[in-house]
Parts: structure tokens; C-alpha cells; sequence
């Protein structure tokens, strides 16, 4: 009987290993699966984005070799393409591309940072304070009605053509595109969440840090990529109006010549460092966010 049993544990000891053997290839097996999936997913997506660049660009060479689109008003891929060249070789009437951009890109990294730090607190403290949004309400919807491009003129007449005007302006975008953004995230809290910790003895400045910001970040996150977006146009259009340096001044210079290639060019610039600072801002969301499961709508983002 003995030798039954000890018969028997022998050859669920070996059974056991194998078992977990199997179940840790099936896991690797399936990790593995998981990562082609993702490499073809990814050649995929890049191959579509190559086909369409290609359809864009080859089409519009092709229409303007064709003269069906007169390219004295449209440019032409080539030409674009060579104004690139000499203005990163021959730089530009005031001076090198470097500084121009370098410029602008001051104008709306400053405008960003402050215009987010005011969107951010303003929301908060007037999606937290009923009493607060409902003073500053009518306010800030006449502030955010009147057209950027006349706020970007009072700017320049009162401040002048030097870095400031365009920095306001810039924050001026950003600050609205944040604020509501960062409104809505603190109103859409969970107020039995809030009640609870209140019950527990927090303190206001507790629940903000605590329940209303960490809840609120999704929100404030998310504007930051429209908000971006924001600066770069409020920064060119300050210059567009008046500057003495700025990608947005040679933009100014070409439109003025008739010269459509150089401002394509320069839109082809600012395209490539706002692909760059969005590229940061998905890697800040993540790191942020990380303790978020991924939602549908982050799958395929725009």
C-alpha cells in the first residue's frame, strides 16, 4: 500500500513541472504573438502615413507641373523644398533660421507655460468656488469672445515689437483652451468622493491636492496638446502683426513678395518642433497618468 502512495506522489511531482512548463510557454507564446501583432500594427500604420504623404505631395508636384494649379499662388513641393535649403544655408534678411526660430519658439514656450499655470489655477479655484465662478463668469466669456488678432494689435501698441506682446498673446490662447478645460475636470468630481474626505477632517487645501487635482489632470492633461497648438499660433501671429525677429515676421516678408514657397517652408518648420513638443507632452501624459487604465479613445489617438 505504501508503495502505492509513494508510487502515485512520484508521478504527480512529475506531472506538476510539466504543467507549469507548459503554462509558462503557452505565456510566452502568447507575449510573443502579442509583440508581432504590434510590429505589423505599427508597419501598417506607418505605411499608411508614407502612401499619404506620397498621394499629398506627388499630387500637388503633378498639378502644378500640369499648370492645373497655378503655382505662383499655391508653391510647389520642389520649390518648397529649395527655399528649406537656403534658409537653413544662406539664412534669411534678419539673420540666421536659428534665431528666427529660436525666437519664436521662446514666444511659445513662455506663453504655454504661463498661460497653463494661470488656466490651471483659475480652474480650479473657480470650479471649486461656486460663489468665485459665478462672479468672474460674465467676465471671462467677454474676454474669451474678443477675436486674438485684435487683442495681438493692443499687445504691440502698448508694449511694442520685442518678445513681450507675443507672449501675452500666446498665453492668452493657451490660458482659455486650459482654463476650461481644468473648470470642467474640478465640476465633474465626484462630490460624495469630496464629501467623504471632508467627514474625515481634510482640510480644502487636502481635498484640492489630494481629490480635486489628481481627478481634475485628465482634463488638464488633454488640453495641453490643443494648448501647444495655441501658442505656436498666438507667437506667429503677434510677429505677423509686427516684430523685428520670428519665423512669423519672414512669413510676414513672404506674403508681402508673393512668395508662397518660403511660407510653406516655414510652416514645414514649425510643423516638424510642434510634432517634437507633442511627441514630450504624450510622454508626460503617460508618465502622469500611468495609474489610468487605457481607455478606447487613447487606443488610436489623433
Amino acid at each position: 500500500m505504501s508503495a502505492l502512495v509513494q508510487h502515485k506522489a512520484t508521478i504527480t511531482s512529475e506531472a506538476e513541472p510539466r504543467v507549469g512548463s507548459a503554462t509558462q510557454q503557452s505565456e510566452v507564446e502568447l507575449q510573443a504573438s502579442a509583440r508581432r501583432a504590434r510590429t505589423r500594427n505599427t508597419l501598417w500604420v506607418w505605411a499608411g502615413r508614407l502612401i499619404l504623404a506620397i498621394f499629398v505631395f506627388g499630387g500637388w508636384q503633378l498639378f502644378t507641373d500640369l499648370k492645373w494649379v497655378d503655382p505662383f499662388f499655391y508653391g510647389q513641393p520642389s520649390m518648397v523644398w529649395d527655399s528649406l535649403v537656403s534658409l537653413f544655408t544662406k539664412g534669411t534678411a534678419f539673420g540666421s533660421i536659428w534665431d528666427q526660430l529660436w525666437v519664436t519658439v521662446q514666444e511659445a514656450l513662455f506663453g504655454f507655460l504661463f498661460g497653463t499655470i494661470a488656466g490651471v489655477i483659475s480652474g480650479i479655484l473657480l470650479g471649486s468656488n461656486r460663489y468665485l465662478s459665478n462672479v468672474f463668469s460674465p467676465y471671462i466669456k467677454v474676454l474669451n469672445s474678443i477675436p486674438r488678432i485684435v487683442l495681438g494689435s493692443i499687445f504691440i501698441v502698448a508694449f511694442g515689437l520685442g518678445i513681450g506682446p507675443k507672449i501675452l498673446l500666446a498665453a492668452v490662447l493657451v490660458f482659455f483652451a486650459v482654463f476650461f478645460n481644468a473648470y470642467q475636470g474640478v465640476r465633474e468630481v465626484d462630490q460624495n468622493l469630496i464629501a467623504n474626505v471632508r467627514v474625515l477632517g481634510a482640510s480644502p487645501l487636502q481635498i484640492a491636492r489630494h481629490v480635486t487635482i489628481p481627478s481634475a489632470m485628465t482634463w488638464i492633461i488633454a488640453s495641453l496638446h490643443t494648448a501647444f497648438g495655441f501658442a505656436i499660433i498666438g507667437a506667429l501671429v503677434a510677429e505677423v502683426l509686427g516684430a523685428q525677429k520670428g519665423i512669423g515676421l519672414i512669413i510676414s516678408q513672404s506674403q508681402g513678395r508673393f512668395d508662397p514657397n518660403t511660407v510653406f517652408a516655414c510652416m514645414a518648420i514649425i510643423a516638424v518642433f510642434t510634432l517634437g513638443a507633442e511627441y514630450l507632452i504624450t510622454l508626460l501624459e503617460r508618465s502622469v497618468l500611468r495609474w489610468r487604465p487605457p481607455v478606447r479613445s487613447e487606443s488610436q489617438p489623433i
